[in-house]
This record gives structure tokens, sequence and C-alpha cells, in this order.
């Protein structure tokens, strides 16, 4: 069904993207394609779905692959059924049925007598029912653009879709509703996703790196375990390399501290024997050479031992460069930080819950405020930091330090520099070199120091924040995290989960990704209804 050979992509500017990528695809194939942000994964499903050549290598696929985008910005002109590619053929039929039989209109429509109702069933089956097909993309939620672009699957019934970060958009319903098509379809899929969940309802993992496209034959958390079993064999040749780099060491101080001696002790008798001064001269530059070389031979071998130790240590993952350090909060853990008695709230003349909320937020909890799109969840944060006042109900809230993470990561200044964005938060009067080192444990180097803080990517802007934080010398009391992992890698949401359970004080997380807040050991839900 689908091949790729050899295949390579290098930016316009010539810069290589990736090269060596070997795939194939079968029939009924489920597969994840997974890999740094900014490797290449979307354009690797362009490359696949005929929007963008590849630089170098064998393209086959002898099927019309169904393309469901990440960024959908670029279809709000279009019409819902122009998106769904449907919008001639429905038109040919109507204009059938109303009598203008024409060749051109039997073309269109190709007998596909069925569109209109498979259609519409496709579209109940997301949940779209009350969309209209000539309505244009941009008057639609997130959620609901992907939901039109997932429907066209059933429409269309492709051999192989292609999918990029599908449940980005969507909220738990939407979720639940794309793991059940995942695990029904017989439609072959390429995935591009972070979400662990629906990673591990498709039976290969590729990982996509600049060097080539590695297949694990398994689900996700098949490939954790192998990952792990290879990071554990690497620490292990690690470990071996800086015991070899030791003892190489050793050897050369003690062949350097064993011709000291040596040498000493033969200016000795040359001194005693009286021999002349042109010859003890010239035994003494013997010497000299025969120490240089020595010492040559031995430093030698200790630079290729710590060549090859920098290489294997340039492979551990980003995780374990880092470290934390995160503080305690000043708070003592249970004091109560926050009591809703009767809170509502209304942009218009309706309120926004159905029931009043009463809750309390007591310091240390872990709370997963939960709710679909549009109930509310970003209100109600924005009422617990005080940046809001309900409009029915009272609010008490305890004095505390809050830091507001939102999927953008906007706490960081785009008009600052990377090194400037981390001096914002030394409020310990931290030096220069501290302030660099810290941005070294969190994968900033010397040639990230200067780069402007508008074009990091997701990720980067996530290990900002983090460092920024740790550079602080007091953690914040409450950290609340709004859809953080939506523009996350796999790994950068590893590096984050582990930052956040360090993290001792209050946390509140509104997230779809069921596998992050399990990880970071959520204690209690506050679910938000809808009227």
């Amino acid at each position: 069904m689908l091949f790729l050979q050899n295949i390579s992509y290098s930016h316009p500017n010539k810069d290589l993207l990736f090269e060596n990528v070997h795939l194939s695809v079968s029939n009924h194939n489920k597969i994840a394609l997974i890999g740094h942000n900014g490797v290449g994964k979307s354009t690797l499903l362009k490359i696949v779905a005929k929007e963008l050549l590849p630089s170098n290598g064998q393209l086959k696929i002898d099927v019309e692959p169904y393309y469901v985008p990440q960024i959908f910005d670029q279809y709000n002109h279009l019409t819902i059924a122009k998106v769904l590619q449907i919008e001639d053929k429905l038109r040919a039929m109507q204009e059938i049925l109303i009598g203008h039989v024409t060749e051109e209109n039997y073309a269109l429509l190709g007998n596909d007598w069925t569109i209109e109702d498979r259609c519409q069933a496709a579209l109940n089956y997301w949940e779209l029912s009350d969309v209209d097909l000539a309505q244009k993309m941009e008057s639609l939620s997130g959620g609901q653009k992907t939901r039109v672009f997932l429907a066209g699957i059933s429409i269309h019934a492709p051999k192989l879709a292609l999918l990029d970060e599908p449940s980005n958009h969507l909220d738990l319903s939407g979720r639940q509703q794309l793991y059940s098509f995942i695990q029904s379809t017989s439609t072959a899929l390429l995935v591009v996703s972070h979400d662990r969940k629906l990673l591990n309802l498709l039976n290969t993992v590729c990982e996509l790196s600049k060097q080539g496209l590695i297949v694990y034959g398994g689900n996700y958390d098949f490939y954790v375990k192998q990952k792990q079993i290879e990071n554990n064999a690497l620490n292990q040749d690690i470990h071996s390399k800086e015991n070899a780099l030791r003892k190489a060491k050793e050897r050369e101080r003690e062949a350097l501290e064993r011709k000291q001696r040596l040498d000493a002790r033969g200016k000795k008798k040359q001194s005693k024997s009286g021999m002349p001064k042109v010859m003890m001269n010239k035994m003494k530059n013997d010497s000299e050479n025969s120490s240089s070389k020595l010492k040559g031979i031995h430093t030698e071998k200790i630079s290729i031992i710590s060549q090859e130790l920098q290489e294997l240590r340039s492979e551990l993952p980003d995780l374990d460069k880092m470290k934390f350090g995160f503080d305690n909060s000043g708070l003592h853990r249970g004091k109560i930080l926050f009591t809703a008695s009767g809170v509502n709230f209304s942009y218009d003349v309706q309120q926004l819950w159905p029931e009043s909320l009463n809750f309390q937020i007591k310091s240390g909890e872990r709370i997963a405020l939960k709710g679909l799109n549009g109930s509310g969840k970003t209100t109600l944060i924005k009422l617990i930091l005080g940046s809001l006042k309900p409009k029915t109900g009272t609010i008490n809230r305890v004095e505390n330090q809050s830091v507001y993470i939102d999927q953008d990561y906007s706490l960081i200044n785009n008009e600052l520099k990377v090194y400037e964005q981390a001096e914002q938060f030394n409020i310990s009067a931290l030096q220069e070199h501290e302030i660099k080192t810290r941005l070294n444990r969190f994968l900033f180097t010397k040639e990230d120091w200067d780069k402007p803080c508008d074009i990091l990517s997701g990720g980067e802007r996530m290990r900002l924040m983090l460092c920024c934080l740790t550079i602080s010398r007091q953690s914040p009391d409450m950290v609340v995290l709004d859809e953080p992992t939506n523009n996350l890698d796999i790994q950068n949401i590893e590096i984050l989960t582990s930052a956040i359970n360090e993290y001792q004080g209050t946390l509140i997380v509104v997230s779809h990704d069921d596998s992050f807040l399990e990880q970071t050991n959520i204690e209690r839900t506050i679910e938000l209804k809808m009227l």
C-alpha cells in the first residue's frame, strides 16, 4: 500500500531535516509516528499525503490517502462541504434530482447516490448533527474542526488515513470517540500523536530522528520498555567508559611518577660518576624527550576515551541531564487556600453552571478540573486566581503565590532573549555564570542564550519556564496548569511530568490527557457541568 525507501527532506535553505527513512505500511496497519518536536513528523505525513516532495528517495503508494492536518487556519474560508471534498458531488446530486440531468453532473456524482446519507451518519457519529455543510470552517471551534476532518474518514472510507495530532483539540468525550474509532476501523492508520492513551491503541511505533526511522513492533508501552532496556545498556556503557577513563588517568600518573623516580636515580648516579657535562645534557634531553613521548601516548589514549564518553553521554535522554531542585512551598500542607460558597458566573444573563459551586482547595492538594469544552474551566481558574469575581456567592482566598501556566507558556516574554528571560526570575541575586549553569541544565547551551523567546518551540518554552521557576528562590504555593501538554512532544511531556512530581505545593490541572493526570498523581477531580 505504502512504501518509503531512503526518503530525506531538506528545508529550502538546504538544512537537512531527516534522511534514511524506510517504512512499509500494509492493509489494516495502525502505526504511530513519534519523535522530538521539530524532527519532521508533520513534514513526513505531508510527503505521504503528496503535499510536499521529498528531497531524495522513493515514495510508492497505490491508494489515495486521506489526510487530517494538525493546523486548520488555512481552511477557515472554506465551507465544511468543501473541506470534506463532497461539495461538487452534493451539488451534482441536487441538480440531477431537480431535473438537470447532464453528463457533467453524472460524472461529478460518480454514481455515489448514498453520499448524503453517509455524510449525515458521519457527522452524527462525531456529534456534528447541528452543523450546516454550507457553514464556513471559521465558525467552528478547534474541536469541531477536528471532528469535521475525522468525519471525512467515514465518508470516504480510504484504505489509508494520515492523522496529525488528532486528539489535540478534542475534549474528553471527543477523545473517547476517537479511541473507539481507532480500535474499530479497518482503515490503515499512520498517526502523529503525543497522546499516550491513543498511542497504546496502535500496533507499531516508529521513532523519527534526523538520522532516520526506527521501527518498534508493538504499542507505546512496548516502546517505552524497549527504550528503557536501551537506556539501561547506554548507562552501563557510560559507567564502563567512566571506569576506563579513570584507570587510564591512573596509569598515566603511575607511569610518569615511575619515570620521574628512574630519572632522579639516573641523575644522582651521573653526578657521582663525574660524567662530562655535554654527555649529561644529552642524557637529560633524551630523558625529557622520553617523558614527553610517554605523556603523549597516555594523553592520546585518554583523549580517545574522553571523546567516546562524551558521545555516549550525548545519547542520554534529555530528562536524565536535568536537575530541577524545586524548593518546597512555604505553606504547611492542609492549610485552606480557597473556599467557594454558592459561586456562579455569567457572561450575559444566563448563569454558566447549572448548580452553584461549593468546594475548598487545601495546600498540597493535586486537583484536576474536568468538563466539556465550554463548561467554564478557564473561567473557574480565573476565579481561583482572583482575576475574576463571581456574580453570585462568596469566595474566601488566602494570600498565596500562584503561577498560571497555559498551553502556550505565555509566562515567557516573547520580547526577551533566553538569558534575559532567565534573569527576570533572578530574585536571589545569582551570579551570571550560575544562571548560565541553570540554563545549561535545561538544555539551553551557549548558542541558545541570545535566541529570541518568540522563536522557541512549545517544548523549549516549557523548559525555559521550568528553568525560570528553579532560578527563583521560593517555589510558588500554587501551580495552575491549563492544557499544558497540548503543544509538547512525548519527551517534553515526560520532562514536565518529572518536574511537577518533584514540586510539593498545590497543583490544579486542566487536561484531557488522562496519562498525564495519572502520572502527576492527581488526588481528586472537580467536574463542571453545562446547562
